[in-house]
């Protein structure tokens, strides 16, 4: 057993440190995102030694994206003085999204299958496409990443279970179950905030 611990000591803290990201997020806490870059850190190291290249590069865009989730959340609603609020996406940007996730999706797919040894590539491209989109959401505070979390929670603890990455199986089992309540949650929030907007009169 510990030789088992051992042998997978920084995927086991790398579970450790995205479960404290997921929850701070959920509870809107700033703090999510230092746990973010350092679970990013730790996975690009797991996911190399997997040859899971694409989450490998997914983990370093986390890392970018952190920091800026990190400045964005800091400075709230610029020019309210207020921290940033839960928002809806409309329809234009997600179309927008939605395009440029496709498209991410059939770059990355084509570049793994093309030039690396990955043995499921399309499979690791769309859930690298799509966690692109949806940390970016998180960074921006928008209500929808969290259905787009659950898919790639969903998705992904199935490739992990067939590359044997069993904590992260785990890992990602938590997490589908912890992205329900996220949105739940924040959905929750969010109809609060709406209740309490001042009556304009009409």
């Amino acid at each position: 057993m510990l030789q088992w611990i051992s042998a997978r000591a920084i995927e086991i803290a790398a579970v450790v440190f995205s479960i404290a990201y997921l929850y701070f997020s959920i509870r809107q806490k700033i703090f999510l995102w230092p746990m973010g870059m350092i679970s990013a850190v730790l996975y690009m190291v797991v996911f190399y030694q997997s040859k899971f290249y694409a989450d490998m590069g997914l983990n370093g865009y986390y890392l970018v994206v952190s920091i800026y989730g990190w400045v964005h959340w800091r400075r709230g609603n610029a020019g309210e003085g207020s921290s940033l609020k839960i928002s809806r996406i409309t329809r234009k940007p997600a179309l927008i999204l939605g395009l440029l996730t496709f498209l991410a999706f059939l770059g990355i797919g084509w570049i793994l299958d093309r030039y690396t040894d990955s043995p499921i590539p399309f499979w690791d491209a769309f859930t690298t496409a799509v966690s692109f989109t949806a940390t970016w959401m998180l960074a921006r505070k928008i209500l929808e990443h969290w259905i787009l979390w659950i898919v790639v929670d969903a998705v992904s603890m199935g490739l992990y279970l067939y590359r044997g990455l069993y904590p992260t199986l785990v890992l990602f089992a938590i997490y589908t179950a912890m992205a329900i309540i996220g949105y739940i949650e924040w959905k929750r929030t969010l109809l609060h905030m709406n209740d309490h907007l001042p009556d304009d009169g009409n």
